[in-house]
């Protein structure tokens, strides 16, 4: 039995891990990290626990959905006491990322923007469309719920890095996210990656390709966030016995 760790219990993501865990086989929650005092209830013989030291040594493995700063902490301490990670936290600074990649040459870790089989599909679809339609203006669009707080979305970045990897583009270079003014024609190899924010959108993400006399759309639409925690549940399991290395959804799908 794989004893799971949940790092970012309180959160939206967290608290679905926890009830998505009891339902689930091979993989149960031994302990759970809260920065302050736990406000919901739990199953007897699970470990609470604000000290990281503590949580890391009451579990096998680690699925965290915290924040970049959270997560940070939890990298640093991981470097003392390895662990395979799981981490869906998204809005990674430079610092962070590169930590991320000292973290997992010493265990084995699977970062993702979206941990959903839809988003990893659509990515590879991304890719390819990129390749296949030359000349096709590219424009990424996403919405997310009010409180939803690092624009655009991870899971948006990745799929126009998926676009500008089709291309053979720098996505540093070529990426826009605002427009305001006079600002000119749209350059040849701009990828605009657009946010949009409101009411409780779990997530919509759409992937444009516009020509002259017409256009391709691919959309994914998320309407429940269980199919964040099932599908980090689902990595846990397949990452438990990994060698250590950095892995995608990808990996874990085998798409």
């Amino acid at each position: 039995m794989i004893k799971a760790g949940v790092y970012g219990a309180s959160g939206r993501v967290g608290r679905l891990l926890i009830e998505d865990l009891a339902k689930t086989e091979g993989i149960e929650l031994s302990v759970i990290y809260i920065r302050k005092e736990l406000n919901f209830p739990l199953q007897e013989g699970i470990t609470v626990t604000n000290d990281l030291a503590t949580f890391l040594q009451h579990c096998d493995i680690v699925i965290d959905f915290s924040l970049p700063e959270a997560a940070q902490l939890l990298f640093e301490e991981a470097l003392k006491c390895p662990r395979p990670i799981v981490s869906g936290t998204t809005g990674f600074d430079e610092h962070q990322l590169n930590l991320l990649k000292t973290v997992s040459e010493q265990m084995p870790v699977l970062h993702a923007t979206n941990m959903s089989l839809g988003v990893a599909m659509l990515s590879k679809l991304v890719n390819t469309a990129a390749k296949t339609l030359e000349g096709f203006d590219i424009e990424v669009v996403e919405m997310h719920h009010r409180h939803k707080k690092d624009a655009p979305s991870g899971t948006a970045l990745t799929l126009a890095e998926s676009a500008a990897a089709g291309r053979g583009l720098d996505l540093d270079r070529v990426r826009v996210s605002g427009r305001n003014g006079n600002i000119g024609e749209r350059s040849e190899d701009e990828i605009a990656v657009m946010a949009l924010r409101g009411g409780d959108i779990v997530g919509r993400h759409t992937v444009g390709f516009y020509n002259d006399g017409e256009f391709i759309e691919l959309n994914h639409t998320a309407t429940s966030r269980n199919t964040f925690s099932k599908g980090a549940i689902r990595a846990a399991q397949w990452l438990a016995d990994k060698e250590s290395g950095l892995y995608s959804i990808a990996d874990c799908l085998e798409i």
